[in-house]
């Protein structure tokens, strides 16, 4: 779903205080500068999702957007936006770096650390947010990429600026069912983008591979219901063996089966408890977190956690009131 929001509806009076809430409700919260006169604010807003990405164009006039040190430690999701420069120029500075964004230029920044946006000529850009869980990039290396600009001469960021672009402007894209399809792919290309982009090839093969466990879980806890979550699509995912996905897990101490179990014994048991659920059958429930067969859905929570999961449900009940009637 796109949705699109303009200053203009909002009257004159409350023009600036309504692009500022919009921002702030719906992207991220920041302070921008916007003109005295509310005839000149002028702001458009296009959003959409894929999966956990938010993509946002955005057309406006002059103006410069700050993070603050203040803001950059509030207790919101921590993300990472890359900016896509559509038309004319930008600037943006992220951790005493500079840089200027032309047209089909890109550079990112993370919302953990101060960071200002410069826009002297108008704003006419596509802005990606990713959630750092979802990248998986460890603290130094994000540092090492923010703030640089990417795109022109080298091939791998021309490709996924050019990717990016389409994805943003093609509604065919945006629709929910194909979004959301596209939404790891998404995830994966910037994240290769950015570790090749570091100066050190060394240290983006390091970088790689020191996340490539925290990527497993989230990918794991992000398909947690998939019925076909075998260990070859897992390791399919991350461009790895199954051989090598098996090791991995090792280090941590996971057997791979074991471990999908116990989480959607959890999952299962926490939504039995819920006043919400106690429409629903168990055997849905069940369906939901991975259990295809409800007979050893059953025997396995009895197994975890010595009652039935009917018996469980009904444990969690709420207490009648007392009958207080004639």
């Amino acid at each position: 779903m796109t949705t699109v929001w303009n200053s203009a509806t909002a009257p004159p009076a409350e023009r600036a205080n309504a692009v500022r809430e919009a921002v702030g409700s719906q992207v991220v919260r920041v302070d921008i500068d916007l003109p005295a006169d509310p005839r000149e604010v002028k702001v458009e807003l296009t959003l959409s999702a894929a999966g956990p990405v938010q993509v946002l164009t955005v057309g406006a006039m002059a103006t410069t957007v700050t993070r603050s040190p203040r803001l950059a430690r509030d207790d919101s999701e921590p993300h990472l936006f890359l900016t896509l420069q559509r038309s004319g120029e930008s600037g943006m500075a992220q951790h005493g770096r500079h840089t200027r964004l032309r047209t089909g230029e890109f550079a990112v920044y993370t919302t953990t650390n101060p960071y200002t946006l410069m826009f002297d000529h108008g704003l006419d850009a596509h802005f990606f947010r990713f959630p750092l869980a979802e990248l998986a990039l460890p603290a130094h290396a994000l540092r090492e990429v923010s703030a640089r600009r990417l795109g022109a001469g080298d091939a791998v960021a021309e490709l996924t600026a050019g990717y990016l672009r389409r994805l943003a402007e093609s509604p065919e894209l945006r629709a929910r069912a194909v979004a959301d399809t596209l939404a790891q792919p998404t995830i994966d290309l910037v994240r290769a983008t950015l570790l090749h982009s570091m100066a050190d090839a060394t240290q983006s093969k390091e970088s790689m591979q020191s996340t490539l466990e925290l990527r497993l879980f989230e990918y794991l806890r992000t398909h947690l219901g998939d019925h076909d979550l075998t260990p070859a699509k897992v390791a399919a995912a991350h461009h790895i063996s199954v051989r090598h996905l098996y090791a991995v897990l090792a280090r941590s101490g996971v057997v791979l089966g074991d471990w999908l179990r116990i989480q959607r014994l959890e999952k299962c048991r926490h939504e039995l408890a819920q006043p919400q659920a106690r429409h629903r059958t168990i055997a849905s429930i069940a369906r939901q977190w991975g259990f295809a067969n409800s007979a050893h859905f059953s025997r396995a929570f009895r197994e975890a956690y010595g009652m039935t999961p009917r018996d469980w449900r009904e444990a969690k009940r709420p207490e009648r009131p007392p009958w207080s009637g004639p």
